[in-house]
């Protein structure tokens, strides 16, 4: 089997599906390693790491992705800036493995589906004890928490920790965290090594005992129905939980200096639970990091991929910060899709196990023979206009 890996074209993207470590590891199955030319230099990876990795280089997408059965993605295929679509590059009937989020990028599932080409999403691989080595969703989430709070750290006009010095004692800043996710849980573990204050909540009320055990201080309400969507999501809230958490939200948000979101529907799509109305309450010169911009903003006002100031609070709505830490984001991402390979790869036959049976392939399959076997992705399908699966 011969494995691709493009250079990724997203304009803010730094990472690479496969690090020299793991594309040597996968040499060493047997399987025969193709990379783009550059496609690590972003991440701190030169070609000739790859070269003694045992990989081949390809100088460029077009020739490397149309002769090879595996292609290793990090972001879902886009077009091009030549106007051709990378989909429209890979082989007809190969496998692809990347974050797809298929429910995102409805057009692209299409395209996929057609070619044909059997596309696994790794943000979709089940949250189980056995997939958590291939589960990028954590493994880059883990570093959107730890980034944020830094981000919020260098905006914020106060110290994080608490300074007795000659000119006085500066008490701690205060730093709460909604969303007790991975994203939420190394916030909360991130702003206490820092020295904050930190308090956060989750609709999940089991998680309280996880953010205690990384300094936090939990702070919920009493929901009239569960919030958990199973592994380790939360799912949508009624009207009246609804109600019940804005106004926590907003008597809290006024007592903070600093408020990180991290929520996310399934892992997915980003609720709104900041709006003007508890942004212009909070004291001036708070900040705000919206850690749910690539799903829409946690907060009504943020400006996604940017920063806006409203009433002396500021609102930072950063896009992609696994990027900005692009060496061990792109460590971690690949030992994910190498622990992924290795589970179905069939040594004595040198291959891809197709295991149909298995609760994780079956779980993130997207297309397969042509269809969109993605039981989300066809429902967001059906409900686009015109939307065919």
């Amino acid at each position: 089997m011969k494995i691709a890996v493009p250079r990724e074209i997203r304009a803010d993207e730094t990472r690479v599906a496969l690090d020299p470590e793991s594309c040597k590891k996968l040499v060493a199955l047997g399987i025969e390693v193709a990379m783009e030319s550059g496609a690590g230099g972003a991440a701190n990876f030169p070609d000739q790491a790859y070269l003694d990795a045992g990989a081949s280089l390809i100088p460029d997408a077009a020739s490397l992705l149309g002769s090879v059965d595996f292609v290793l993605k990090v972001n879902a295929p886009q077009a091009r800036p030549d106007g051709t679509h990378e989909v429209d590059l890979i082989k007809p009937g190969a496998m692809l493995l990347a974050s797809l989020f298929p429910t995102r990028n409805l057009d692209t599932v299409q395209r996929l589906a057609a070619r044909p080409i059997t596309a696994f999403s790794t943000d979709c691989i089940p949250r189980t004890t056995r997939a958590q080595a291939m589960d990028t969703l954590s493994s880059q989430a883990s570093i959107v928490g730890y980034k944020g709070v830094l981000l919020g750290a260098i905006e914020l006009p106060k110290y994080y920790p608490m300074l007795m010095t000659a000119a006085g004692t500066t008490l701690p800043a205060k730093v709460f965290v909604i969303g007790a996710g991975v994203a939420g849980l190394q916030a909360i573990a991130t702003a206490k090594r820092l020295g904050a204050s930190v308090t956060a909540t989750d609709v999940r009320p089991e998680v309280k005992e996880q953010i205690e055990s990384v300094g936090g201080k939990y702070v919920g309400i009493d929901l009239k129905q569960g919030a958990s969507a199973g592994g380790g999501y939360a799912a949508e809230l009624s009207a009246e939980d609804k109600a019940l958490q804005a106004k926590l939200l907003a008597d809290h948000c006024a007592t903070v200096d600093v408020v990180i979101t991290t929520a996310l529907i399934g892992g997915v799509f980003a609720p709104k639970l900041l709006d003007e109305t508890i942004v212009t309450s909070m004291k001036s010169g708070s900040v705000i990091v919206d850690l749910g911009a690539d799903g829409g903003g946690n907060c009504t006002l943020s400006k996604l991929g940017g920063t806006i100031v409203v009433g002396g609070v500021k609102i930072l709505a950063p896009l992609n910060l696994p990027a900005t830490v692009a060496t061990h984001a792109s460590m971690m991402f690949s030992r994910n899709l190498l622990n992924f390979i290795t589970a179905f790869w069939d040594k004595d036959a040198k291959r891809f196990n197709l295991d149909w049976a298995d609760d994780i392939l079956k779980g993130c399959a997207v297309t397969h023979e042509g269809k969109v076997v993605h039981a989300p992705t066809l429902k967001a399908l059906e409900q686009t206009q015109g939307g065919k699966a």
